[in-house]
């Protein structure tokens, strides 16, 4: 007997696709070239999110360590005026001058927990980077381009300049 439905699960040879070495070989090359490229994009999206953090974690720090730089720069003129009392009281002892001192201390302290140096450069060498000089002046006892006074001290915030020091320069 001949029946017209071959047996179940068996195909007829003519749809049988034509497996050709060479184009399986081509094709099993492009994929893998693919997941090279693949590969070689997730690395990059990898490291270019790597390199974002790395980022916004400067950012954060560097807004941190300078958020109080409008503060400090404002008071500043207070720090300036203290020490021009002092300075103005001389060598007369009292209260008043023990106030001033006490609290000149009290404020240089909490500038310098919150980053804040003095700039003082007398006796040493001109930096134009953390100096202005306001004028020169022949000194015999200091070398050429020595501070030999200082008007008004410089402060910086965490290593960033916030106003230079005024300076007289030793002329050469």
């Amino acid at each position: 007997m001949h029946s017209e439905n071959p047996t179940p699960g068996a195909q007829a040879p003519a749809d049988v696709p034509d497996l050709d070495t060479d184009t399986l070989g081509s094709e099993l090359e492009q994929l893998r070239h693919a997941l090279a490229s693949l590969r070689e994009e997730a690395l990059r999206e990898r490291a270019e999110l790597d390199n974002q953090r790395k980022r916004l974690a400067r950012d954060v720090d560097q807004a941190r360590r300078f958020a109080n730089e409008k503060l400090l720069s404002q008071l500043l003129p207070v720090l300036d005026s203290l020490e021009a009392g002092l300075k103005a009281a001389g060598d007369a002892g009292g209260p008043l001058k023990d106030g001033l001192e006490l609290t000149l201390r009290q404020l240089l302290k909490v500038g310098e927990d919150n980053g804040l140096a003095q700039i003082s450069p007398e006796g040493q060498a001109f930096d134009p980077e953390w100096h202005q000089a306001i004028s020169q002046l022949a000194s015999p006892d200091a070398a050429p381009g020595t501070v030999v006074q200082v008007f008004q001290k410089g402060y910086a915030l965490n290593e960033r300049l916030l106003r230079p020091a005024l300076v007289v320069v030793a002329a050469g």
